[in-house]
């Protein structure tokens, strides 16, 4: 079944470039990602309850195909960095192909043990159900909101053949990411992710998108050679070709692993987008909506964070751990900061997504058992709702024509049905009993038993970042419900497969918020006791009642608010003066006209994107330094710290 699933989305791939613009590729893209979302339920109600299990392929002619797709991926990386004269893309390029050149020398010096290549425990689960319910649904949006895009912007090239082909090669990919057992594939698919998110990102072939595409390509090629630096270290230093499964790598313990671990880790970090690495995701936001929504959800970043959770008990308790979760702590604190004095609400998303996924490498660093359930709930909510909240912008963009906050005033009278799903999308990274405030709670249980004194600063940093993203999600909440004066709702707010699309992410954010205490019990814990001997005791009974009562709440204040509004009078606003019209003009002293102005509060003084930003690197940069010495440390004297 994991060979199928890796396999289904490379086919439907392949269709997507013989098929042409229609009905007939957009029924197949819409059963593709049935398919792919179906195989996905399957392998869950198939695996559930049976801890992990091991695949064997047991074939050299798939390890063949491996090194020609890395052979094929370093090549093309050169090529093209070439033609548009992006000399750092290629350096780095060359060195990748050295890398794999290299390896593949080594590979053949020695002798390969037997052993399982793919795998599936609970965490592949949950990660399989994000890649493949989330993924296909953005799939099934992009139909209708493609042809939507190329409708609007005539100057880009429809070349739907090839972002179709994209999309379901990055899910395939993404698929191979979370079963790779065997480090070597494992690297082939996380170089297939950078090279789809590249091409993705470049979509509308012009200046400004070759240029983002790039900066993603530079810093993603970089994290790919620090991955294959530590494949080189296992067969070159440790000698022992076993440790290139993981399994094995994690069962040696900090001692062996810890070096390698650290590198892998940086490279999650520069594909999880956290300082310094930060840019290429912002810049990203020059693609179509869709792709925005799939490497903010379901692909790429999630995949830089995956696999720092998946190391992470090897973290646990050594400053190579708190270095990484020192960078993941600072950059949720300050991508917060900057996301409230962004105006762009695509923005507000990119550095919502950079923060919060700061706040998961910051548990994943500290390792402990409940950091690791804190950081894969946090792993979960933001997918959901931030592939709504990306969708659901979409939308608004293609009848507003603007991104702004600011025009989505009153978006709840033009646009009723797709403002509340932004609202529940909003109040799923915020409020109570939403996950993403959950798993903030988990993540400042697991911050106090971190090591001296990194814990105080941890739960420091949290208190402040948290009180930041409150200020520019209830900003954007009130700009939804802001009603000047009665606007008629549209009669179509968006395509069908867009609603539909919205419609089913907001009941998963709904539902992953009902039954998150049974996710939680039998799929996250499970993989806890799997890795650890200890199981964290995070939620009582009383718990459970409390977030029960909290989401009956949740439920019935709208619900109240529209039953006790019939038949009220509402009357405008007092301006100080003379209401003229219903656009807040007034009547003033002497008979002037005056007109009011209603907007946020940005304090882009305080919270300025230039000059946060640059902090940031500075002291992330400061702080991968440190980690560096301390692997050098390592190195040379075989202690771990």
């Amino acid at each position: 079944m994991l060979c199928l699933l890796i396999l289904f989305p490379l086919l439907a791939a392949l269709l997507m470039l013989i098929l042409p613009n229609g009905k007939v590729r957009d029924i197949t893209v819409k059963i593709a990602a049935l398919i792919t979302a179906a195989g996905s339920v399957y392998l869950f109600i198939g695996t559930f309850g049976k801890g992990i299990r091991y695949v064997s392929i047991g074939s050299g002619t798939v390890d063949l195909i491996v090194f020609a797709a890395e052979l094929v991926i370093a090549l093309f990386i050169i090529a093209i960095s070439l033609k548009f004269r992006k000399y750092i893309v290629t350096a780095l390029g060359v060195i990748q192909l050295a890398f794999v050149l290299y390896l593949e020398y080594l590979m053949h010096s020695g002798v390969m043990p037997a052993a399982n290549e793919l795998f599936v425990d609970e965490f592949s689960i949950i990660m399989t159900l994000i890649i493949g319910l989330i993924g296909g649904i953005i799939c099934v949006y992009s139909v209708g909101y493609m042809k939507g895009y190329h409708e609007t912007h005539k100057d880009v090239k429809d070349n739907r053949k090839l972002f179709f082909f994209l999309i379901f090669l990055f899910l395939s990919a993404m698929y191979g990411v979370v079963y790779s057992n065997n480090l070597v594939w494992l690297l082939m698919f996380w170089e297939i992710t950078s090279l789809c998110s590249f091409l993705l990102i470049g979509y509308a072939r012009d200046e400004t998108s070759w240029n983002n595409a790039f900066r993603a390509l530079m810093f993603n090629v970089l994290g790919g050679i620090a991955f294959s630096a530590a494949i080189l270290y296992i067969v070159a230093v440790l000698g022992d070709f076993g440790y290139l499964f993981m399994d094995k790598l994690l069962a040696s313990g900090s001692a062996v692993a810890i070096i390698p671990a650290a590198l892998i880790g940086f490279a999650g970090l520069t594909k999880s987008a956290q300082y310094p690495f930060s840019s290429w995701l912002v810049g990203a936001m020059v693609a179509p909506t869709p792709v925005s929504a799939l490497l903010h959800s379901s692909t790429m970043v999630k995949a830089g964070v995956y696999i720092i959770v998946r190391f992470a008990p090897v973290y646990e308790y050594t400053y190579t751990g708190m270095m990484l979760s020192m960078v993941g702590a600072f950059t949720f604190l300050i991508a917060s900061a900057v996301a409230i004095g962004q105006i762009n609400a695509k923005k507000v998303l990119a550095y919502s997504t950079i923060a919060n996924l700061g706040l998961v490498v910051a548990c994943a660093g500290i390792g402990s058992e409940a950091a690791i359930w804190a950081a894969i709930l946090l792993i979960i909510f933001h997918a959901v709702a931030k592939s709504l909240l990306f969708l659901s912008v979409g939308s608004v963009e293609h009848q507003k024509h603007s991104r702004d906050i600011e025009d989505m005033t009153g978006l709840i009278s033009d646009m009723p049905r797709i403002a509340v799903m932004m609202l529940i999308g909003i109040a799923g990274m915020f409020l109570a009993p939403f996950g993403m405030l959950i798993s903030k709670w988990a993540a400042i249980v697991a911050f106090i038993d971190a090591m001296k004194p990194f814990g105080a600063i941890y739960i420091m940093i949290i208190a402040f970042g948290s009180a930041l993203t409150v200020f520019f999600w209830t900003k954007w909440m009130g700009k939804l419900i802001e009603v000047r004066h009665p606007v008629p709702a549209l009669e179509k707010e968006a395509t069908p497969q867009e609603m539909f699309s919205l419609y089913f992410l907001t009941t998963l954010t709904v539902l992953a918020t009902i039954f998150f205490p049974l996710i939680s019990y039998d799929l996250i814990l499970p993989y806890i006791e799997g890795i650890s001997s200890a199981v964290p005791l995070l939620l009582s009974s009383g718990d459970i009642i409390t977030m029960f009562i909290m989401t009956v709440t949740v439920v019935l204040l709208p619900l109240s608010m529209a039953f006790f509004s019939e038949g009220r009078t509402i009357k405008g606003q007092y301006m100080s003066g003379r209401p003229v019209d219903a656009e807040l003009n007034f009547s003033g002293s002497l008979g002037r006209t005056m007109h009011t102005e209603v907007s946020n509060y940005y304090l882009t003084d305080y919270f300025g994107e230039e000059e946060n930003c640059k902090y940031g690197i500075i002291i992330s940069v400061l702080i991968l330094a440190v980690l560096a010495a301390v692997l050098v440390y390592t190195f040379m004297t075989g202690a771990v710290i």
